[in-house]
């Protein structure tokens, strides 16, 4: 994920190289507890369903694998799904991870929460991310269900009125990228603090998608880019991060000498520091089986914690070993492109979706 409000504005304060930051050398963990749901997204990376008979992640397995994650250097947690509220056991797993200090999150389409489980959100997530493709047409066409968005928006306005940090979450794809605006103008109106666009990546229903092509990929990314600087010139409090297209970083470089050719040096190696994309390295994926994924959006499955201990998993497994390689030993485009330190070659699932090949350059890189 990059951070680019926060980088921005790191960036430019004084000895900011001097400040280490602490997430350089933690790692994240996407938990899909379930892959029980109670809509059917068209860009669903997991396919996710309303499901008679669903394998989901038990408390007691939570348990075994704390010590394990904890050696791994894991110290946030975000419980996702399917929709992860969902799960009987939601709040069962997320107190077993708070007792034992990791930063918790929920991912949620925003649907089911409500004054009965207000008080364990509250109590228990450190960040509820509720998932908003655009305005209420094209939020309720991609969630196939009228009445998905006016439910998500009850949800959010909820969450701020009982004063639990929560932030919206948008996949971008051809069909609502237009929207982009409309997604600022909701932030700002709704008091949210925090925006996460996700690029789409070609996994479970989301793979048949048509993609943005790059020269539009290239005008959003710029666009998100313009208004991190202009909600920071404005001190308007929201902070924008952006995921699965890490050559937004080479844009946000490039503006961010323009604007502060003085501060550069300090961006820049922020930027190097932050490393591009980190699957398989800061972040890590357990599916709602047990599988140990280097992100959600692979197919690649190194093993399963009810067999083998999460720790040895990744760190005895060969694709997680090259993976975190700096640089990574890639193929195409990416094997020697200027910018590859920046960006670590994006997507690795992106390219194997089109190249059957996880070395391969990204297929979505506009650069």
């Amino acid at each position: 994920m990059l951070r680019m409000t926060d980088y921005i504005k790191k960036s430019l304060e004084p000895n900011s190289h001097l400040h280490a930051d602490k997430h350089y050398q933690e790692r994240m963990l996407i938990w899909n507890i379930t892959n029980d749901c109670n809509l059917s997204c068209g860009h669903c990376y997991s396919s996710s369903g309303k499901r008679e008979k669903d394998e989901k992640i038990m408390p007691a397995l939570v348990s075994s694998t704390v010590k394990s994650l904890k050696k791994a250097k894991v110290r946030a947690v975000i419980l996702s799904g399917g929709e992860p509220l969902m799960s009987p056991y939601i709040f069962d797993i997320a107190k077993i991870l708070k007792d034992e200090s990791f930063a918790v999150s929920l991912s949620t389409n925003g649907t089911m929460i409500n004054e009965s489980n207000l008080s364990d959100i509250k109590s228990l997530f450190n960040y509820v991310g509720i998932s908003i493709d655009g305005s209420e047409k094209t939020h309720d066409g991609f969630r196939k269900k009228e009445g998905a968005y006016k439910a998500s928006i009850k949800s959010l306005r909820l969450l701020k009125a009982n004063g639990i940090n929560a932030g919206l979450r948008t996949s971008l794809t051809y069909y609502n990228y237009k929207d982009i605006g409309f997604i600022f103008k909701l932030a700002e109106r709704e008091n949210v603090k925090k925006i996460y666009f996700s690029h789409l990546v070609y996994s479970g229903r989301g793979g048949g998608i048509s993609e943005i092509n790059k020269k539009i990929n290239k005008k959003i990314s710029l666009y998100i880019a313009g208004m991190a600087f202009n909600y920071i010139k404005k001190g308007i409090p929201i902070s924008i991060v952006t995921g699965n297209n890490e050559p937004d970083a080479i844009l946000l470089l490039a503006m961010f000498k323009r604007f502060y050719p003085e501060f550069y040096k300090n961006m820049y190696n922020k930027i190097l520091n932050w490393g591009g994309n980190q699957s398989g390295g800061r972040i890590v994926n357990i599916d709602y089986s047990g599988f140990v994924k280097p992100d959600p959006f692979f197919q690649y499955k190194a093993g399963n914690i009810k067999e083998k201990d999460f720790f040895e998993i990744i760190s005895n497994d060969k694709l997680f070993s090259e993976l975190r390689q700096t640089p990574r030993k890639l193929k195409g485009r990416c094997e020697k492109c200027k910018y590859l330190r920046i960006c670590n070659g994006g997507s690795r699932a992106r390219a194997y979706a089109v190249y059957e090949d996880y070395f391969q350059e990204d297929p979505a890189c506009f650069i």
